[in-house]
């Protein structure tokens, strides 16, 4: 079965799909590890995990913390991949798509970039500075090695724009559901709904919203527009006090679903 399968099946429960997001090597390298593990325990569908990166344009100061933190701690882009099959081994057969920046994708090398990632369990990529028009040759990789590559709409994106990232994605899309970067907010964007509804009339492809989603409250109120839910910034926020806070809020998003 090949990544693109493996996600698509992930939304095929009868619950809207629970995508927590983590930091790979934070707080740590083994925290890491660990924070995963208890994600995947409290209930997750797929994960999201985070290649660090210097300059992480579409994230939120909480994640910049972590990633800033993850590079401290000398984590690699092979690091990475190294990390996920070690997951792999040890058990973890959680679809999980790697969310990374293309600049580092690039000095890795597209191709052997995407052979890796297949090899060593990765299911998909999501690149949020990679726009459609400009992944001709990863996307060619990614079809090459069954992994499915992720495009990203937000709010203001036209119809033009939710035409091409339908076609193209593989998996699901990722909706943005704020203009800005990630973080918890108080209350979610009040055209949410018209958000996920303009983008579900064109495209049968599952849709999971991110961005802005901190509590179970939150989580289901957005199940109940999308097909997957995606949680990051709270729960970054999270495993920098403990792996019990991060069981805790996972476990609340994940019943909420």
């Amino acid at each position: 079965m090949t990544g693109i399968e493996r996600i698509k099946n992930a939304f095929t429960k009868d619950h809207p799909a629970f995508m927590p997001y983590s930091v790979l090597g934070y707080p740590d390298r083994a925290g890491g590890l660990a924070t995963i593990k208890i994600l995947v325990e409290a209930g997750a569908d797929l994960l999201e995990l985070g290649v660090p990166f210097s300059d992480p344009l579409a994230d939120g100061p909480t994640i910049q913390v972590a990633t800033q933190k993850s590079l401290e701690n000398g984590t690699t882009v092979k690091d990475c991949l190294a990390q996920v099959r070690e997951l792999r081994t040890q058990g973890i057969e959680t679809p999980a798509l790697l969310m990374g920046y293309i600049n580092p994708i690039l000095a890795y090398g597209l191709e052997e970039f995407a052979a890796d990632a297949a090899a060593v369990g990765v299911d998909g990529l999501i690149v949020p500075d990679l726009p459609p028009e400009e992944a001709g040759e990863l996307e060619a990789a990614c079809n090459d090695h069954g992994l499915a590559l992720v495009y990203l709409l937000a709010p203001t994106s036209t119809p033009e724009r939710i035409k091409l990232a339908a076609e193209k994605s593989r998996g699901f899309i990722y909706l943005v559901s704020l203009t800005g970067v990630t973080g918890a907010r108080n209350k979610l964007p009040p055209d949410l709904a018209e958000f996920v509804a303009r983008v579900r009339v064109q495209t049968n492809t599952p849709l999971a919203v991110g961005f802005g989603i901190g509590n179970g409250e939150q989580a289901r109120a957005v199940g109940q527009l999308a097909d997957g839910v995606i949680v990051g910034s709270a729960l970054v926020k999270r495993a920098a006090e403990s792996p019990e806070k991060v069981r805790e809020l996972a476990v609340e998003l994940r019943a909420a679903l």
